[in-house]
């Protein structure tokens, strides 16, 4: 694997996911691409400084470049989890300025944060002084009545003035009063002309777009009109080999040459070393139920998946038999 620099790999990047975007989750897309940027779901400070940390941040080497999603609005608490992601060998640390969730919310973080840029500019520069490794913020365009076009390029100008150079952008408002955190993915009009726009306005920074982008023929019309990267969420998640398995090629001039199939073999010694460490099937299959979504065997693919992988002792013969469902149709 070589040494990519997270702000190399993030000309494309998945976005940080609760409950998806795990350590399984990210080993099986790095199969799929050499170069893109992976992030972890979001851990919030606290439970980094007083949790499980090898639970909570644990990762396999080959999961590089990959960086931690930061929740939280404390700069000390801050700092000192960037320090302990640091040390675990995270390639960058990311703060979450756009998550809607009550959870978020009664914690004063999250997207809450787009109303107080000083304090995230307090809170980045903290984590700068403490860490070597690139810090980056990933935001909203503003957050209920704001004006996004007026509100945006300030917190722009106030946190990179803090330090940060790197910013992924969800061309969304968030509504933190009347819409659930899966209606702030949806309902909110994406404004993509002026996440554009900023670009024009720091010509300096490195902004990413996030927020409805499903394919890599968007991710490159979005590249080709200035922007530095594109973070692309569910699209990855739900039909992971069609957004990974050519983007090497197509956006860092590097070809993979693996198929959907190729990634099935690859993930069986990583799946068996889990089971011999006492884990179970489904932990890793749950995230690759949309690997031939799109292709012939796909619903046999998952159906057998949904309904076996979680069955005491099951096993690689599992993934196999799973596996017939798509190559049987290719014969």
């Amino acid at each position: 694997m070589p040494n990519i620099a997270a702000s190399t790999a993030a000309r494309l990047s998945i976005a940080p996911m609760m409950d998806w975007t795990d350590r399984h989750c990210r080993f099986f897309h790095r199969l799929m691409s050499r170069h893109t940027l992976l992030y972890t779901e979001m851990v919030t400070a606290p439970a980094i400084i007083h949790g499980d940390r090898g639970r909570l941040l644990g990762f396999d080497a080959a999961e590089h470049p990959v960086a931690l999603q930061l929740g939280g609005s404390d700069p000390d608490q801050l700092a000192q989890a960037a320090r302990i992601a640091a040390d675990y060998g995270y390639d960058e640390v990311n703060l979450n300025c756009g998550c809607p969730s009550d959870r978020v919310q009664s914690g004063s973080f999250g997207a809450v944060l787009m109303e107080t840029p000083q304090k995230v500019a307090d809170c980045v520069a903290e984590i700068i002084a403490t860490v070597d490794i690139p810090v980056t913020v990933k935001c909203r365009i503003g957050v209920d009545d704001q004006e996004p076009s007026e509100v945006l390029p300030e917190f722009l100008a106030q946190v990179s003035a803090a330090g940060v150079n790197r910013f992924s952008i969800h061309a969304r408002k968030a509504w933190l009063q009347g819409l659930s955190p899966k209606e702030n993915r949806d309902i909110p009009p994406l404004e993509y002309e002026l996440v554009i726009e900023m670009k024009d306005l720091f010509p300096h920074l490195h902004l990413s777009v996030n927020g409805g982008v499903e394919t890599l023929d968007a991710a490159e019309t979005f590249l080709n009109r200035g922007l530095d990267g594109v973070m692309i969420g569910r699209a990855a998640y739900h039909a992971p080999a069609q957004i990974l398995l050519d983007a090497d090629a197509r956006l860092f001039a590097d070809p993979m040459g693996r198929s959907a199939e190729d990634i099935v073999h690859l993930m069986l010694p990583y799946m068996v070393n889990h089971l011999a460490h006492g884990g179970r099937l489904g932990q890793i299959t749950r995230h690759m139920l949309g690997l031939f979504q799109g292709r012939p065997g796909a619903r046999g693919w998952r159906r057998h998946l949904s309904e076996n992988a979680h069955r005491n002792g099951a096993g690689a013969d599992v993934v196999l038999a799973a596996l017939g469902q798509v190559t049987r149709h290719a014969a």
